[in-house]
């Protein structure tokens, strides 16, 4: 079993404890009383604490003193959790002998955890369910990690050898570092170590990009001075210390989860409060004004670079150029009622119907038509990062003052160092502190407002 079959572990052990759980109180309570709503508020609790005290966030490398503290953990929250609802409901009418089912329970997943810990340990131990290493560093670090491999071989790693633009006559000298890339998708490797104190910041930067390519996993072998870094989480292989790059906040589920929470809420409260009345009186000043349709439509570049139409209050003339041409100061396209619509950003109210449908977030990098796209992938460093995450009707550019026609190159390098920024340091804070900014500027008269 390779590192690809390593995903349904996890998923295994929860079901199986979970199945634990069930069978523990069904089999002890007398089944004419048993409370299914019993069932459904331990297990939901149980999964609920086993999230905040990453009950499964159990690897390869962890100690067994890191195991019993997770049981306790665990157990103790779970304990109160599971006490409190017979502070409500009286014992016998759920299950009789609250005490005894609840210490079968945590004794059946004791020992299910230390079993399949060891099991573990053991497959690995004959060769199994092993992970492919390289590091990048010099022959010193390289002879550390083979003897920790070879020492510790029910951790499941498999040396392969180093990288390094110095030669050295050894067996595990793979080549210059440059030669790395290609032999790591050759030899199908699945983990690629740094010695930090070898490796410069350039080749960092594209070993860094290669990782997140590939979906491969990233260790470091610290100098002394990185063990205390706030970017990395450290991390012990028995007594070796290893650093590993901290998750980026879009990389965690809860991310997702409450950023979309903030995006349904301000949405609904937008249309129902807001859209109801104002589209009528707008759809009739903006007929009056020009010829054409109420919203004007235009493909975008979304999340992972998926197309989808973005939608705008229409703020133009219909013209065949609206797909390849930018507005700009004084753009005769511009009507007159669209002049105030963009100054305002009343054309973008459209967008929270592209919120609702989950194509946008409220707060993003704010998406750029398809030839500019194109223009800016070849120009400006990095210009991609923008799609790993939801494009935004406001962002972090946007209230810093770059918003509007790109009249310059550095005003997209700005704009997307800011949304970049944004995407590695985001908060629910940060979002609430851009929406307000956004609010704000409402009426304020920006130049680039056109």
């Amino acid at each position: 079993m390779r590192q690809k079959n390593s995903i349904f572990i996890r998923p295994f052990i929860i079901f199986i404890d979970l199945l634990l759980i069930n069978s523990v109180v069904y089999i002890i309570s007398d089944r004419e009383y048993l409370n299914f709503s019993f069932l459904s508020y331990i297990l939901s609790f149980w999964l609920f604490i086993s999230y905040y005290t990453k009950f499964y966030n159990v690897y390869r490398y962890t100690h067994v003193s890191r195991l019993v503290s997770l049981l306790l953990s665990q157990f103790f929250i779970f304990s109160l959790a599971y006490l409190s609802y017979f502070s409500i409901f009286k014992e016998g009418k759920i299950v009789d002998n609250q005490l005894f089912v609840l210490f079968l329970i945590l004794g059946s997943v004791t020992f299910f955890k230390f079993f399949i810990f060891y099991l573990l340990k053991k497959y690995r131990s004959k060769g199994n369910n092993f992970r492919n290493v390289v590091l990048f560093g010099e022959l010193s670090s390289a002879k550390k990690l083979d003897t920790l491999f070879h020492n510790k071989n029910d951790l499941g790693y498999r040396f392969y050898g180093f990288f390094s633009d110095k030669i050295y006559n050894s067996n595990n000298y793979l080549g210059y570092s440059k030669d790395g890339f290609k032999y790591i998708e050759d030899h199908k490797i699945d983990e690629i170590y740094c010695d930090l104190s070898q490796v410069n910041p350039n080749q960092l930067i594209k070993i860094r990009k290669f990782v997140e390519e590939k979906k491969l996993e990233l260790r470091f072998l610290p100098e002394n001075k990185a063990i205390y870094s706030k970017n990395y989480i450290l991390e012990y292989f028995g007594t070796t210390p290893i650093l590993k790059p901290k998750p980026l906040p879009f990389e965690k589920i809860e991310t997702h989860i409450l950023k979309r929470i903030l995006d349904i809420f301000l949405s609904v409260i937008v249309s129902v409060f807001i859209l109801t009345w104002l589209f009528p009186i707008l759809f009739i000043i903006i007929k009056i004004d020009s010829k054409g349709p109420l919203f004007f439509k235009q493909k975008r570049d979304g999340l992972n670079g998926k197309q989808f139409y973005c939608y705008k209050l229409r703020s133009m003339k219909v013209n065949k150029e609206a797909d390849v041409l930018s507005a700009s100061k004084n753009d005769l396209r511009i009507t007159r009622i669209g002049t105030f619509l963009r100054k305002s950003s009343l054309d973008e109210l459209p967008q929270f119907f592209n919120v609702l449908i989950g194509n946008m977030s409220v707060v993003g990098p704010r998406p750029h038509i398809n030839i500019q796209t194109k223009k800016y992938i070849n120009e400006v460093e990095n210009y991609l990062v923008r799609n790993s995450v939801k494009p935004g009707i406001t962002g972090l550019a946007q209230i810093s003052g770059y918003r509007g026609e790109v009249i310059k190159k550095s005003d997209i390098e700005n704009r997307v160092k800011l949304d970049i920024f944004y995407i590695e340091n985001w908060s629910f804070f940060l979002d609430i502190k851009i929406i307000s900014q956004t609010f704000i500027s409402l009426f304020k008269q920006e130049d680039k407002a056109y």
